[in-house]
């Protein structure tokens, strides 16, 4: 079986909502019993989830959880440990947005960023951060 088998063949699920790759936690409610998943993607009108154990059979109807996100869905297909989920009702697109936004709980605290090095105006924080680095991997940092 070549390529060429493969070229002819009418292009499955095409999907007209944009799809948002993302790796959140996310739970599963199936008959009251709620297992973990990881979120791999996420559209208005589903996701794709990855199970640790085999995931529910294809037709399976849940309930999908993530943050402020709680939709009844049906499992649409399965395979090497991930399933595609159907929801029953297209999501709000800012709810999607929602869940593609920075978590932490605090937005004002500051970003890391690396310390500078060659030539670039140094804070004495800075400055101190990469001596120790320096000595740490037997590197002199150069004086201004």
């Amino acid at each position: 079986m070549g390529v060429e088998s493969y070229v002819d063949l009418p292009v499955a699920g095409k999907r007209r909502a944009k799809r948002n790759r993302v790796l959140l936690a996310a739970k599963l409610d199936i008959g009251g019993s709620e297992i973990d998943v990881r979120l791999r993607d996420l559209s208005q009108k589903g996701a794709l989830v990855e199970c640790q154990t085999v995931p529910p059979a294809p037709g399976t109807e849940v309930v999908f959880h993530r943050g402020s996100i709680t939709v009844p869905a049906r499992i649409a297909w399965t395979g090497c440990n991930r399933a595609g989920l159907e929801f029953a009702f297209q999501i709000d697109e800012s709810e999607v947005l929602v869940q593609l936004r920075r978590t932490t709980t605090d937005q004002n605290q500051p970003r890391f960023r690396r310390p500078r090095l060659f030539g670039e105006d140094m804070t004495a924080h800075d400055r101190k951060l990469a001596e120790m680095w320096g000595m740490a991997v037997g590197i002199a940092v150069p004086e201004r």
